[in-house]
């Protein structure tokens, strides 16, 4: 009998997981590839209209204008635009495939303070969500596990690979921290009221990280008796191999863990989310604090806010001179594909469209550490790029006719767009 349950569970996910990969990656760059006649969106903030890039062996040779030679294969790709791979940070793409599956969702481990759970071992570099990126320019992520108040360690990735260790960008790029707020939601099943109530425990539970922070710290500095995995892990945090990426929003709260981890020796921080990071724009630039803001598809969270507040927030952001990038760390995975319509809405509310470009691409790589090689469109880069019918940021018209990671010409074929395909076929043949 048992063997006769298993059997049915076994086709049950089989049905489910249907017994089909993702498109073969591109195979390594053989010729070299020139590409003319568009309008090049370089990243850092300017374009180059009817723009030459040669790109062989994976890297950018050259960009210009008419002085530039063309070689090899040429794609004619004028009135058409240019734009660096887009870069989603902060998501566990690759780590869950259907929520509701358990055996396919690796992205939250057991624990509380894990920083040694490493997230890219269990990156699938097969999913189809992850494919599903690419036909909109999201050639690039950092891999993040989530939940618990430390979460893991992230890795960057590509998004065009055989398995982890094809894709990886950069191992082990940073450490995840979700900071206590200070109010939470009501829980109405426990007799608590609607709307938002102060979290008692805040200052124990900040003390808690604080105390892992110092002991983590002081680990490092002396020879241990024994192994920690956990306070091994942080050290990249101590001497600035690693990113420490902290999750929080209030003004109390962002400025609260940004002091207690500096405090303790932290080097490199990124701010994440920062709903009210506007008011306190001069003390994260005192600290010289780049912020990864939340995606603008959303509802404000306070009655009092504008309606479009958050719309507006990367803009006023960047009026205020900080470094910004764009993220949708709190949604679900599928929705990062729209990460160029989140910028395009900034756009709406007056960012400079360039601007706007930069909070995908160079921007998002400095925050990173990728921008030595990704995020713009410079010789000696690595040639991860995409051509668009028209404008990336607008969904009207941001239709992929070719990309490239590190130069190979990969596929923008998934599984939607196979559907896509039969059924327009099927009404168009009405």
């Amino acid at each position: 009998m048992k063997k006769i349950i298993s059997l049915f569970i076994l086709f049950g996910l089989i049905s489910i997981f249907p017994a089909t990969a993702q498109q073969t990656p591109a195979p390594v760059q053989q010729e070299t590839i020139t590409i003319t006649g568009a309008t090049a969106h370089v990243g850092n903030g300017t374009i180059k209209e009817n723009c030459t890039i040669v790109f062989e062996n994976g890297k950018i040779t050259a960009i210009g204008g008419s002085e530039v030679e063309s070689k090899g294969q040429i794609i004619d790709a004028s009135g058409k635009h240019i734009y660096p791979g887009f870069i989603a940070p902060g998501k566990s793409l690759g780590l869950v495939e259907v929520n509701a599956v358990r055996a396919s969702n690796d992205q939250d481990e057991i624990g509380d303070i894990i920083p040694h759970i490493r997230s890219i071992i269990a990156y699938n570099a097969e999913s189809k969500v992850v494919e599903s990126m690419r036909p909109n320019g999201v050639l690039l992520g950092q891999i993040t596990p989530k939940g618990g108040r430390i979460s893991g360690t992230s890795s960057i990735v590509q998004f065009d690979a055989w398995n982890w260790e094809d894709a990886t960008v950069k191992v082990d790029d940073g450490i995840h921290l979700n900071w206590p707020a200070i109010f939470r939601r009501g829980r109405w099943w426990m007799g608590e009221p609607n709307g938002f109530i102060p979290n008692k425990d805040y200052q124990k539970q900040a003390n808690e990280v604080k105390t892992f922070m110092q002991n983590a710290n002081a680990y490092g500095k002396d020879s241990a008796k024994e192994n920690n995995a956990a306070f091994a892990a942080m050290q990249g945090v101590f001497n600035g191999t690693k990113h420490l990426y902290i999750y929080a929003d209030g003004e109390k709260e962002m400025m609260d863990a940004i002091t207690a981890v500096k405090k303790s020796g932290a080097k490199n921080i990124v701010l994440v989310g920062g709903y009210h990071a506007h008011k306190i724009s001069d003390f994260l630039k005192e600290h010289n604090i780049p912020v990864l803001v939340n995606f603008t598809h959303t509802l404000p969270k306070y009655d009092d806010d504008d309606y479009d507040f958050t719309f507006k927030l990367p803009k006023l952001l960047m009026e205020a001179g900080l470094l910004v990038g764009l993220q949708n760390a709190s949604a679900s995975n599928f929705q990062t594909r729209n990460l160029p319509f989140y910028a395009g809405q900034v756009v709406a509310q007056g960012l400079e469209k360039e601007k706007a470009v930069q909070l995908l691409t160079g921007n998002t790589a400095k925050i990173l550490g990728i921008d030595s090689d990704y995020g713009t469109l410079e010789v000696g880069k690595s040639a991860t790029l995409f051509i668009s019918e028209g404008d990336a940021l607008d969904m009207r018209t941001n239709q992929l006719s070719r990309a490239f990671i590190d130069g190979r010409d990969i596929s923008l074929e998934t599984h939607q767009t196979k559907l896509w395909k039969r059924y327009m076929g099927k009404y168009e043949g009405k």
